[in-house]
C-alpha cells in the first residue's frame, strides 16, 4: 500500500456523527468505512461551541488541541473533567462516554484519533526537531508547525501523510526549519488467536 498525502486546507468540511460541530477526515481505515465500523480515524475537529462530543461505543479516543484557547472535557457525572489549554499535549478517554465540551475563550481546532479496541491500539507523540522514521505497520505524521522534508515534498502546518502495512522502506520525515513539530499516530492491529 502506498503513502497517501494531504492538505488540512483542501479536505472538505464533514459534519459530526451526532450532527453538533465540523470535522475533517484525515483518513478512515479500511477505505469507505464508516462512522460504524472503521478500525481506526483521524480526523480535525472545529469546535465552535458548547456541545456534546458524539459518542463512539468500543473506541479509544485521543484528543489533541492544536489551535485556540482549548476546551473543558467533561462528563456529565463528574467521573471526568479534564480542561486541555495547552497544545499539543494528547489526552485519551473512552468512546463509551457520553462527553460535555466547554470552550475556554471562542472557537479551537483539535486532532481526533479513534481505534476500535477489539481491533487496533494507536497512540499519539509529538515530536519536535528531528528525523522520524516510520516504525509501525500503520499510521499518520501531521505538521503541526514548520517545514518538512518528505522524499522531494515539502511539507508545512496543516499537511500529512498516513500509510498501511508498507512493501519498502520509506524515507524518513526530516525537519527543515526551527522549531518543527509533528503529531506521530502509530497503529498496532491487535492480532486474533
Amino acid at each position: 500500500m502506498s503513502i497517501t498525502l494531504f492538505c488540512c486546507a483542501e479536505l472538505p468540511d464533514l459534519p459530526w456523527k451526532n450532527g453538533l460541530g465540523l470535522t475533517k477526515e484525515l483518513v478512515s481505515w479500511p477505505p469507505s468505512s464508516t462512522m460504524d465500523d472503521f478500525d481506526w480515524r483521524a480526523s480535525i475537529a472545529h469546535i465552535a461551541n458548547n456541545c456534546s462530543f458524539s459518542r463512539f461505543p468500543g473506541i479509544n479516543r485521543v484528543i489533541t488541541l492544536l489551535t485556540g484557547s482549548g476546551i473543558v472535557i467533561k462528563t456529565y457525572d463528574g467521573a471526568v473533567c479534564q480542561t486541555l489549554d495547552q497544545s499539543l499535549k494528547p489526552f485519551s478517554f473512552s468512546g463509551d462516554l457520553l462527553i460535555h465540551v466547554e470552550l475556554i475563550d471562542g472557537a479551537c481546532h483539535d486532532f481526533n484519533l479513534m481505534t476500535r479496541g477489539n481491533t487496533c491500539n494507536g497512540r499519539v507523540d509529538v515530536v519536535r526537531d528531528e528525523t522520524v522514521h516510520f516504525s509501525d505497520p500503520q499510521g499518520l505524521f501531521l505538521v503541526t508547525d514548520g517545514q518538512w522534508q518528505y522524499d522531494d515534498q515539502l511539507m508545512k502546518s496543516g499537511d500529512g501523510l498516513w500509510w498501511h502495512q508498507l512493501s519498502d522502506k520509506p524515507k524518513p520525515l526530516i525537519p527543515i526549519s526551527a522549531k518543527a513539530s509533528i503529531l506521530l499516530v502509530g497503529i498496532q492491529p491487535i492480532c486474533s488467536s
